[in-house]
């Protein structure tokens, strides 16, 4: 008996979740039809790739839903819910989001530009590599994240965007503005890196941050100092120009 109701408690276990994650298919035949879905369960549904442009999403159960590389362009999403959604890539351009619920969501290389974002809580979700963030939609500490990420990549014009987006919503941000030195340099903008890590010793001398004010006149120096010309011009390594201030540096810009 005991066996019978373990096997059970395991069945419903595994059985429960496949329920709760199923799209009424119904609903999803009406939306690609019509492109007319309010308040739809759409349930961990699979719509890749699918032109979306325009449609009525609003209010719609889209937990857990694939919608990678799909054409949401103009869609309207108000007060949807995306919890655990796919959006990866996915053309977002002038979408309506408000209130919409994206707790853990992906929205990686998504495209943001003009989208409608007010109520909408992107703490949670991932916004790694996204376009058109609104500089009100994520926290200053959120975009300077995001471009510490890219920078650890590679994409030091991303990063460089993202560190735009934390200044822009925070002026006073010392650290994205030594870490935007940091990701002009290697971006062969020497005078770039300079003015910035200018910007950075003032901004941090305000602060009386003295870890902050050191790095920053090291930096400066380092740039000043005939060695930097010693580099492949190939390949700009940070840590090899930085040499000893790179200790320094990690705690603002880690590499």
């Amino acid at each position: 008996m005991r066996h019978i109701l373990a096997t059970a408690t395991l069945l419903t276990a595994i059985s429960f979740p496949q329920i709760v994650l199923a799209a009424n298919p119904e609903h999803v035949r009406q939306l690609l039809a019509t492109k007319q879905c309010q308040n739809c369960n759409l349930t961990g549904a699979g719509l890749v790739m699918a032109d979306l442009s325009g449609a009525d999403l609003s209010g719609a159960n889209l937990s857990s839903a694939n919608l990678s590389r799909a054409n949401l362009s103009g869609a309207d999403l108000r007060g949807a819910n995306l919890t655990g959604a796919s959006l990866f890539g996915v053309n977002l351009t002038a979408a309506k989001l408000n209130g919409a619920s994206v707790t853990s969501a992906d929205f990686r290389n998504t495209y943001l530009v003009n989208a409608e974002l007010s109520g909408v809580n992107l703490s949670s979700a991932n916004l790694q590599g996204a376009v058109g963030i609104p500089v009100q939609a994520a926290k200053p500490e959120e975009f300077y994240a995001l471009g510490v990420a890219e920078a650890e990549k590679g994409n030091q014009q991303q990063a460089i965007d993202y560190f735009n987006m934390a200044i822009a919503s925070k002026p006073s941000f010392a650290s994205a503005y030594l870490a935007r030195a940091v990701a002009r340099y290697q971006l062969f903008d020497k005078q770039g890196a300079f003015q910035d890590a200018q910007v950075a010793e003032k901004l941090f001398t305000t602060d009386k941050n003295q870890d902050g004010i050191l790095t920053a006149q090291a930096f400066i120096k380092q740039l000043q100092s005939p060695q930097t010309a010693k580099l492949d011009p190939g390949k700009p390594s940070f840590m090899d120009f930085v040499g000893g201030v790179g200790s320094l540096l990690l705690q603002f810009f880690p590499f």
